[in-house]
């Protein structure tokens, strides 16, 4: 009897650029005895389905983008006699669906860190439950990662995650309300034991695949201060302890690592905080720019950003305390006109972020837009391949629209195109290796511009093109690229590693 856990992807690289981390914490949170454990990163490649067999336990974690080919998985693991089991936030939000199109036998919502023993073991048992609610486990309760299940020469970076949740709102985002707006801390002590052993395998480059790195402002810290209550700043300066303890032990980790994440604007703001992510090598960080002027960042409920000049200024402090920025950009807002694209590739340029990426606004299940967009066609839904447009994951994916939402001024075609173009400029080879100039070595020149490119190619050409030959080619670059890129980042194993003696930051 084995148990598989399998991430589903219409697109296999032979190699991945991150490590699909909720694989190795269900792997962590398997019981021992339950079986041999099968796992299947559909981005390396494809699941054998003569692989499962009768009693198997399948269970397979679907996003929105990735739902359909996850229910393809599903249905044929249920021809061959396993029990089918989903997560993951479409899950979450959908828990119906799967049945419906998948095959499935159960359903968790939420974390599955405690409930995924229980699953098995009622699969085991040939009772599984219709749906299981794993809840919001709290940070002491997160389930480490199996990272010695890891195949380490197809990743290029490793994940690790030090928090869940999120207390912004922003209108095109899920997470704050999956994940939920009170920020869960993990331990230090667990989140170091999982970066040692990643390094010990010869990983130097680390996502801190958090949320929102940044969980308490100071804008927060003010407000919980004026209150009589003071239950809401102990709190708050609580989890803003932490999160510099937990930077104190990075810094003490061997100096050539190098950390990634993901943090709102307001943290260029408190040179504190970024003084202390330098001196825990966290070199770069996504940050959600999503528009450069003022009516677009009220579209999004993102008004807490700057625009303009001041925009650029908040940006560049970033830079200037060692922090690189993927900027991120959303096209396609309501208040966009065709030279919004034009003005969002200029800035990029001027505010000289490291790297950026340009998506088109997509309305996803469990968002404000969503739930907009689904009311606004609610009796005029149009259909493609009799699917509603309302549902767009279920539409095959070669016939499913690039933009969904109607705009005022210009057609999904025009929006597609401007995106592209934008895509094309920031990523011109002159530019790139001007950019370049963020790292010393010529190696690391080189791997920086092969980078970018690859990022390049999986997220314009095979994301927004409708060119299929331009498409083909992308997938085609992309696996060629990739395997040379994984021995670019990868580092000397250092098997012997050891953490540093714990050093509590002062309250």
């Amino acid at each position: 009897m084995r148990i598989h856990l399998i991430n589903p992807s219409d697109a296999s690289f032979g190699a991945a650029v991150i490590t699909p981390r909720w694989l190795y914490v269900l792997a962590g949170a398997t019981p021992p005895e339950s079986g041999d454990l099968q796992i299947v990163d559909e981005t390396l490649e494809q699941l054998d389905p003569a692989s499962v067999s009768a009693g198997d336990v399948v269970g397979i974690g679907i996003h929105t983008l990735n739902a359909l080919r996850g229910y393809e998985v599903g249905r044929a693991a249920r021809s061959r006699g396993a029990y089918v089991v989903y997560g993951g936030i479409h899950a979450t939000l959908f828990p119906d669906e799967p049945f419906e199109h998948g095959g499935a036998h159960a359903v968790v919502k939420g974390d599955g860190d405690r409930v995924w023993g229980e699953v098995i073991t009622d699969c085991h048992a040939g009772a599984p439950r219709r749906v299981y609610d794993g809840g919001k486990v709290e940070g002491c309760a997160m389930q480490s990662a199996r990272w010695d299940l890891l195949p380490r020469a197809n990743y290029m970076i490793a994940s690790v995650q030090t928090l869940r949740g999120c207390p912004k709102h922003c209108s095109f985002c899920s997470v704050w309300r999956t994940d939920g707006q009170k920020p869960r801390v993990r331990e230090s002590d667990a989140v170091i034991d999982e970066i040692v052993q990643l390094r010990r395998m010869g990983f130097r480059f680390v996502a801190l695949a958090d949320d929102n790195f940044y969980p308490v402002t100071l804008g927060d810290l003010r407000m919980a201060d004026r209150r009589a209550d003071r239950t809401a700043y102990d709190r708050l300066v609580g989890i803003r302890n932490q999160r510099f303890e937990l930077m104190e032990q990075l810094s003490k980790l061997p100096s050539d690592m190098v950390f990634f994440t993901q943090i709102t604007m307001e943290a260029a703001e408190d040179p504190e905080y970024l003084d202390a992510m330098r001196r825990a090598r966290i070199r770069g960080a996504l940050v959600g720019v999503e528009s450069v002027t003022p009516e677009g960042l009220k579209d999004i409920h993102k008004d807490f950003n700057l625009s303009g000049d001041a925009l650029v200024e908040r940006l560049q402090q970033f830079k200037a305390r060692g922090v690189h920025v993927l900027g991120s950009f959303i096209f396609g807002l309501p208040s966009d006109k065709p030279l919004t694209f034009d003005a969002t590739a200029v800035f990029a340029q001027k505010a000289n972020v490291t790297l950026a990426q340009f998506v088109m606004l997509t309305p996803f299940p469990g968002t404000h837009d969503f739930e907009k967009w689904e009311a606004s066609v609610a009796d005029h839904a149009p259909t493609i391949a009799g699917v509603p447009v309302t549902r767009y994951w279920l539409i095959p994916k070669h016939l499913r629209p690039k933009v969904y939402t109607p705009h005022p001024v210009m057609s999904p075609a025009e929006i597609r195109q401007r995106t592209q173009r934008v895509w094309d400029e920031f990523y011109r080879l002159p530019l790139v290796w001007e950019r370049a100039k963020c790292v010393k070595s010529l190696k690391s020149r080189v791997a920086f511009v092969m980078a970018s490119k690859l990022y390049r190619q999986m997220y314009a050409n095979t994301g927004i093109s409708t060119d299929s030959a331009r498409s083909h080619r992308a997938h085609r670059m992309t696996r060629l690229m990739a395997r040379p890129l994984v021995k670019l980042f990868a580092g000397r194993p250092m098997p012997s590693l050891q953490k540093a003696p714990r050093l509590s930051v002062p309250t």
